[in-house]
């Protein structure tokens, strides 16, 4: 098949996105596409005027879920359940669609590709998004991404499936971060391909706090311990934290020196330090949580 679906359903996830959500459907809505798309908003008790806010443009279909029940995996499940078309676009509510080409570029690959499991947009970080955030993002996302070395990466935000792929390879329902790459991951071990649509753009970032960056990194490392092969002893204080983060700092330095932002060198030490040790912490959790050996 290489013809583009007559209509797609797009699951959007939100909590107190206030400020964004807006503009995100109406780029949404903006989109060069023929066919038919159906907004599903799946709000996870927003205390700002997230849901106010899609009430009054109209167009989606909201789904309130109890505050603090959030988990990915259920979530995204029930979206696609809810979807009454069979392909399923999962996009943030502060992701918004770059240029009306958005979602036919993110279609494009998939439907040429008889072995499609999922695809994900390229993103850009906004302008206010910090250094250390947007080196991050140039490295996941960019042109000469460090990510097509990686052993994996994918990406939620932006993101497309086919009903009949979930049906087949779930969303795992019990990981609190990290769903999207032992998702993909698993996507693969079945037989299907895990798509880059660079051409598909979405504008996110967040510029987040030293603690929310632990608390990141911490909850990304304890999802991934529930399949990692590398043992806790390999994630220690001494090389793993302090030698890793000497590396990240000096290639946060080259980065900044080469995009004119050697001001956000300190900033970019502390969070990598914080990334570091929430990444550490996390994985020997994870270890014990998931019940591995010792």
């Amino acid at each position: 098949m290489d013809r583009l679906p007559d209509a797609v359903t797009v699951v959007m996830r939100c909590y107190n996105e206030g400020w964004a959500i807006g503009e995100t459907i109406r780029e949404l809505f903006a989109q060069d596409f023929d066919g038919g798309i159906e907004l599903i908003l799946i709000d996870s008790g927003s205390t700002d005027d997230s849901v106010a806010i899609a009430k009054k443009d109209g167009r989606a279909r909201i789904i309130e879920i109890p505050p603090g029940t959030y988990v990915p995996g259920p979530v995204l499940n029930l979206g696609a359940r809810e979807a009454s078309h069979d392909w399923v676009v999962y996009l943030n509510a502060d992701a918004k669609p770059v240029g009306r080409d958005w979602l036919v570029n993110l279609l494009k690959p998939c439907v040429a590709d008889p072995k499609f499991g999922a695809a994900f947009s390229r993103q850009v970080p906004r302008p206010d998004c910090q250094a250390v955030f947007a080196h991050d993002y140039d490295r996941c996302f960019g042109p000469e991404r460090e990510s097509v070395n990686w052993e994996h990466f994918f990406s939620m935000v932006s993101c497309v499936t086919h009903k009949s792929v979930l049906a087949e390879v779930p969303i795992r329902e019990d990981l609190q971060y990290a769903e999207d790459d032992e998702w993909t991951r698993r996507l693969i071990e079945n037989g299907y391909h895990v798509l880059y649509a660079i051409d598909s753009v979405a504008m996110h970032s967040h510029n987040y706090t030293l603690k929310q960056s632990y608390k990141r990194s911490f909850g990304d490392a304890k999802a991934g311990a529930a399949t990692g092969t590398t043992h806790p002893r390999n994630m220690n204080l001494h090389h793993y934290v302090c030698l890793g983060w000497l590396r990240d700092t000096l290639r946060d330095a080259k980065w900044c020196l080469r995009n004119g932002q050697l001001f956000g060198v300190p900033h970019a030490a502390a969070v990598r330090f914080a990334m570091r040790l929430g990444r550490r912490d996390g994985y020997h959790a994870g270890w014990k949580h998931y019940q591995r050996e010792g």
